[in-house]
């Protein structure tokens, strides 16, 4: 059984790993460059890769065949897993003090773009480690498997099943391109065109060159590392935040509809896109109606101020990108849990962002209404549309099924969490900042501290929540029944 599953895989996992393991040249190169004393962990960290991608390629080579379904969720599901462990690495290599579980948190925080982290002293790392972070965010937002799946039609190995394992369910059958490589070559060139426009525009506002870099990669990737423990506040600069803001909500849209714009230099694409409107308006409404209620219980002097923490802070946790420029902990309750209640489903299908997707979020609410109606007409037939699109009933029955799952999810982690001894808003919190790849929660997790004070346990929980999320639940949790594995 291991045989037929496994190792028809191992030589692509092995391509993945190595290549993976390429990308560590580039903080390598840094510390070379400017000698900043981590030079050690990225020469063994990717000596232990790029063996480790070749060991799996040897083994693996004389079991060559075409993917199926199922080998491609159990592919998706095992570079996700494994990729952290070795992102780890350069932690662990520097800073030999550290916890591995604590390491693959932060790796898995970085790759999955959750954002959340153990580290303090953010300021005083060194800047190859800090880029190291910024760059799993930015190779973790669009998608590892996208990349590869961009690459492997030319190793003889066919990517589509990853593709689909892989993109969230609405993108599923939405073929940009004929090929499926060249849907993902599509959406990377998209994808790197708008990072360098962010690194490019934070750098002319006063960011130093190394800091426009980090934090672009984490705005596009929609993580929330940053390279100061004072996160995006370390700057203090309007001008700075509204572009953040801005290039998160450039993120927060389905790179589907990006590319579709690019390719026909027209905006119609965005006039087409259901989910932008719903999108924008739920994200600015809320900026304004929590600057409001900031305003109006006398947090901060003026409306003016009130709008631009409110503003800031609220698109940046909407979009899961998880930057703060205050604690936002410290606002009233209800502030804090409507955040919560935004990072959930605000971002679009396709977007780097996390959560249900507001696609998802729409098929609820208008299934909810034609039950609504069915309830006063019980004989009639009200189809179900979504823009000028008819959605069939199986669509709707497998949101509903997500949703149950996505629920009970949260219900279940956040009932562990309090009973290993948490209390109850930080369980709850830390558990939804994590499932939906948001980073900081609230409470013993919220904006101004970090995950370190948490126990091994409670760590490798929010971990693995941070895993259940990016992979949309399904395709991790259908990897852990008994008939996935039977023949």
């Amino acid at each position: 059984m291991l045989v037929r599953h496994l190792f028809p895989l191992l030589h692509v996992l092995g391509i993945i790993v190595a290549g993976f393991g390429v990308s560590m040249l580039v903080p390598l190169t840094l510390a070379e460059i400017t000698r900043d004393g981590a030079q050690h962990a990225y020469d063994e960290a990717f000596l232990i890769t790029m063996g480790s991608g070749g060991l799996l390629w040897l083994i693996g080579r004389h079991w060559r065949r075409e993917l199926k379904t199922r080998d491609g969720i159990l592919l998706v599901v095992l570079t996700w897993t494994l990729l952290p462990l070795f992102a780890a690495l350069p932690l662990l290599f520097y800073m030999p003090d550290m916890k591995p579980v604590d390491a693959y948190f932060e790796a898995m925080s970085g790759l999955t773009a959750t954002g959340a982290t153990v580290l303090a002293g953010l300021d005083e790392l060194p800047n190859s480690i800090n880029l190291w972070r910024a760059q799993l965010h930015w190779l973790g937002g669009l998608g590892v498997i996208v990349l590869v799946v961009a690459v492997l039609p030319l190793l003889g190995v066919g990517g589509r099943q990853m593709f689909k394992a892989e993109t969230p369910t609405p993108m599923k059958d939405q073929k940009l391109t004929p090929r499926m490589a060249e849907t993902a070559k599509g959406l990377w060139v998209v994808y790197i065109l708008l990072t360098l426009a962010c690194i490019a525009v934070f750098h002319v506002l006063g960011m130093s060159l190394f800091d426009a870099v980090v934090h672009g990669f984490s705005v596009m990737g929609l993580g929330g590392f940053s390279s100061h423990d004072a996160s995006l506040g370390y700057f203090d600069s309007v001008a700075i935040e509204v572009a953040a803001a801005t290039f998160a909500l450039i993120a927060g849209i389905n790179f589907a509809t990006h590319f579709a714009a690019l390719r026909g230099l027209s905006l119609r694409a965005y006039a087409h896109d259901p989910e932008i409107r719903w999108f924008l308006a739920f994200v600015l409404i809320s900026c304004v109606l929590l600057a409001l209620l900031l305003w109006a219980r006398d947090y901060y002097l003026d409306f003016p101020t009130a709008l631009r923490y409110a503003a800031f802070n609220t698109i940046s946790v909407a979009t899961t990108l998880g930057f703060s420029t205050t604690d936002y902990g410290h606002w009233p309750f209800f502030a804090g849990l409507w955040l919560m209640f935004l990072c959930s489903f605000s971002t679009s299908a396709g977007s780097t962002g996390g959560g249900i997707k507001m696609m998802r979020a729409m098929l609820l609410y208008k299934q909810v209404y034609r039950e609504l109606r069915k309830l006063i007409h019980p004989n009639a037939q009200i189809p179900l549309r979504l823009g000028e699109q008819l959605v069939p009933n199986k669509i709707v029955y497998a949101v509903l099924a997500f949703f149950f799952i996505y629920v009970a999810s949260i219900v279940t982690l956040s009932f562990i969490l309090s009973f290993s001894g948490l209390d109850v808003l930080t369980a709850f919190s830390a558990i939804v900042a994590c499932i939906n790849n948001t980073g900081p929660g609230l409470g013993q997790v919220g904006p101004a501290t970090t995950y370190g004070s948490l126990t091994d346990f409670q760590t490798a929980l929010c971990t693995f929540a941070m895993l259940l999320g990016r992979l949309e639940l399904f395709t991790l949790l259908v990897v852990l029944t008994p008939a996935f594995w039977r023949k």
